[in-house]
């Protein structure tokens, strides 16, 4: 368990990722399904927030 709000390097690390917003599990997936969520990204990510997952 990580909690942290360091997402880009907390997305690196991580196999799978759960987004919470008021207590409740907003969204979740591989790091690369939550910087596409479309909610994650207006909520928490920001709608410029960009990672390269080719590596």
């Amino acid at each position: 368990l990580i909690t942290d709000h360091n997402v880009r390097e907390t997305l690196t690390i991580t196999d799978r990722a759960y987004i919470l917003n008021d207590g409740s599990i907003m969204t979740e997936g591989t790091p690369q399904e939550i910087a596409e969520d479309p909610l994650a990204r207006e909520i928490y990510l920001g709608e410029s927030f960009k990672m390269d997952f080719t590596k």
